[in-house]
């Protein structure tokens, strides 16, 4: 995985492991960065292993 690369809303689902309505609920409450080219969601691939180790801390607390 490259660190620039942008996944669409599918390929983050899959990477994760969780469902749409999971995805776009982190994306609506800004725990998962996101961009929006034209009309088109993309999901930096940094953001999801930012998201995981900021879970992953959280958890340890």
């Amino acid at each position: 995985m490259r660190d620039d690369e942008l996944l669409t809303v599918p390929e983050a689902m899959a990477r994760l492991k969780i469902g749409r309505s999971v995805l776009y609920d982190l994306l609506r409450t800004r725990r998962l960065a996101s961009l929006t080219i034209g009309r088109a969601r993309r999901i930096p691939a940094h953001a999801l292993a930012d998201y995981v180790q900021r879970h992953l801390e959280e958890a340890a607390r």
